[in-house]
């Protein structure tokens, strides 16, 4: 008898090009480890000149392209975007569990922060039926370690991995999340 596949959503970081190559690294790692009962979508998102880039309108334009449950999954920008739809809009598919990497917590006064920064109730706008998991390197030289520890308080029912290295980008290993995934 023969699995349906499991689909997994994936956010990219930034929104170059090079940054799109630089997370597909990741993607390739996570389809490698989860297998062929797993398919991973990976859009690329352009950025539009809207203040969030447009990916609220692209996150939720992706999710309804899929067919079936769905397993959430962002990198760095495309984790906290992915984190900010979840909490401005209702999901009508099954998500099985969300996953953000090195996810930025965007604050201060600057306005092009504006369309970035979460909701002061984002917490209490998530589901709590679906599994949260954030992950984060001691050593990510783009997202500062702090804003795990923010993320800490801000998400006690969260599940968090504290990773001593790999940089942002994990050493483009994520071996962590899939077993993370396939406990689901």
């Amino acid at each position: 008898m023969s699995r349906t596949n499991k689909n997994l959503l994936f956010i990219q970081g930034g929104g170059s090009t090079e940054d799109y190559e630089a997370d597909k690294k990741l993607v390739d790692s996570l389809q490698t480890i989860l297998g062929e009962t797993y398919t991973v979508h990976y859009p690329r998102l352009p950025s539009e000149s809207t203040p969030d880039l447009g990916r609220i309108k692209q996150i939720g334009d992706q999710i309804l392209q899929i067919e079936g449950d769905l397993i959430l999954l962002g990198h760095s920008l495309g984790a906290s975007m992915l984190l900010k739809y979840l909490s401005e809009n209702e999901i009508r598919k099954k998500a099985i569990g969300v996953f953000l990497i090195a996810t930025p917590f965007w604050s201060g006064d600057e306005e092009w922060k504006d369309g970035f920064k979460l909701p002061e109730n984002f917490a209490d706008r998530l589901s709590k039926d679906v599994p949260l998991f954030l992950y984060h390197c001691q050593d990510d030289e783009e997202v500062p370690f702090a804003h795990f520890a923010i993320y800490r308080k801000k998400l006690p029912r969260a599940i968090f991995r504290e990773l001593a290295s790999g940089g942002h980008q994990l050493n483009n290993d994520l071996t962590v999340v899939a077993n993370d995934i396939l406990s689901l």
